[in-house]
């Protein structure tokens, strides 16, 4: 399979989960560095970053028995949020190891997004 064939692929999974985000003119990049700067507005998609692509692209592709063990990742942050939002659409078990440091807000949108699919375990030092 070529690399064109997988971006369609993914961009066929991803079609019902994330949106079309815009590019943005950004006035202070661009006129520091004296050219049109656009940033695309990930913050945008439902978990508010493009780490959901990632995830619930990955995910989708696990076979049948994959999915029924459940999948696990390591994060503190957006992609923990798209993980476990992956996890409650595609009906899937998982498990998010966190850092004990990682912010309350961080932790209360993960468990939000995943809602009863995905469990939190601690790691690390106090």
């Amino acid at each position: 399979m070529n690399n064109i064939t997988h971006i369609e692929l993914a961009h066929k999974h991803l079609s019902s989960v994330v949106m079309h985000t815009p590019l943005q003119l950004n006035s202070n990049l661009s006129s520091l560095h004296q050219a049109n700067i656009y940033l695309k507005r990930e913050d945008l998609q439902p978990v508010r970053s493009y780490k959901l692509r990632g995830a619930y692209n990955m995910i989708s592709h696990l076979s049948e028995v994959e999915k029924c063990r459940g999948v696990v990742c390591a994060s503190a942050g957006n992609h923990a949020q798209g993980f476990a939002y992956s996890c409650e659409k595609l009906g899937i078990n998982g498990v998010v190891f966190m850092p004990r440091v990682t912010p309350r807000q961080k932790i209360q949108q993960t468990k939000r997004f995943g809602k009863d699919k995905i469990s939190i375990r601690w790691t690390g030092d106090p």
